[in-house]
């Protein structure tokens, strides 16, 4: 039987909650499939390790996580630590210490789940966003001076690579290939940044020759937005740099019905490195200890990282128990309108994943 050696960083806020519910409910999974079982170790780095020890994690945190099969991670961020200590010292620490390039981000909208938009569906609105994730607008590069003086100056410089860009473009263009339309749209923002986003252009041009079976075109940011929102059906893969696609998936999981049940997978390609799988749905400090966080976010991201393991009968049997629970509004979770608590929806996915005869 294969042993699959897991991370488990449930981090901050709801974050413990939901990775909680994931680990049991892959528990659950693999008894159920029986030829795979999970090996987790759970670290307790986060926002109270920060308060105990000045840092969100431990100097020698990756590589006590180095030799994982994944990572499966909950949420960062608290509102009495700065976001930029805890987003740099612990999600970017792991996502660029093990070149986790490729954010991955699908929507769809599930069974049962409403979205904000007006005849939206499944058939309309499923999308995949791909996301860089490793340099241009969150590279790091930039300082401050002159603090407190009315000269003060502040600069962050987006970094762009033509082999960071090539390669997410690739895995964009391959991962647009795998699904049915074979159809790519690569978002720029080149008629007003004129160098970084016109090489992405152009690398666009150029890597596009090597995929001669997939369509695409391109859009700038600003009118993407409105693409999204009002012609759905236009879309399917999507590559966007760090920050446009950060800001895109966003609303793309709100189109989808909620950031509660988004998933994500941070992936190094070339497996050189564990990858990482977390919800987007963030720490969420407003609901901790509630019992109300929507699991289905983290059992989705689940999914991702069975297919990640080669386990996609696992991963198959799992999103039929999700669209099977969300298709039953009285599991609904306040997020999604309903009253449900995340206790009630772990069982009921678990229920529906032991049931599973297929």
């Amino acid at each position: 039987m294969k042993t699959y050696k897991i991370a488990a960083i449930p981090g901050d806020g709801i974050g413990g909650e939901v990775i909680a519910a994931g680990v049991e409910v892959l528990n659950a999974l693999a008894a159920r499939e029986g030829s795979f079982k999970f090996d987790f170790t759970h670290y307790d780095w986060g926002t109270d390790y920060y308060k105990k020890h000045g840092i969100m994690m431990p100097a020698d945190g990756n590589d006590q996580i180095r030799h994982s099969d994944a990572i499966f991670f909950g949420a960062v961020g608290a509102p009495d630590v700065p976001d930029h200590i805890t987003l740099w010292g612990l999600r970017l620490a792991i996502c660029q210490g093990f070149d986790q390039y490729a954010n991955v981000r699908p929507i769809r909208i599930l069974p049962g789940i409403e979205s904000p938009l007006r005849n939206a569906t499944d058939k309309n609105l499923d999308w995949v966003i791909v996301r860089e994730n490793s340099e241009g607008e969150y590279a790091g590069v930039g300082g401050r001076a002159h603090r407190g003086h009315p000269e003060e100056v502040a600069t962050d410089v987006a970094m762009f690579t033509r082999t960071g860009v090539a390669r997410i473009m690739r895995f964009a263009f391959a991962l647009a290939r795998s699904r049915p339309r074979k159809f790519l749209t690569v978002v720029t923002k080149s008629n007003a940044q004129r160098h970084a986003m016109v090489m992405w252009d152009e690398i666009a041009l150029e890597v596009s020759k090597e995929f001669s079976d997939v369509k695409w075109d391109k859009m700038l940011v600003d009118a993407m937005t409105m693409r999204m929102v009002m012609r759905p059906e236009t879309l399917d893969t999507i590559v966007a740099t760090n920050l446009h696609a950060d800001i895109l998936s966003d609303l793309a999981a709100a189109l989808g019905g909620s950031l509660g049940i988004a998933p994500t997978a941070n992936l190094n390609p070339e497996r050189k490195y564990p990858s990482m799988f977390e919800p987007i749905h963030g720490s969420a400090f407003d609901i901790v200890g509630k019992g109300i966080a929507n699991p289905l976010g983290t059992f989705w991201t689940a999914t991702m990282m069975l297919d990640h393991l080669g386990e996609k009968a696992g991963s198959a049997r799992l999103m039929r128990a999700i669209e099977r629970v969300t298709a039953d509004k009285s599991l609904h979770t306040p997020d999604l309108g309903g009253k449900a608590k995340t206790v009630a929806v772990t069982k009921a996915v678990i229920e529906a994943v032991v049931g599973d005869n297929r």
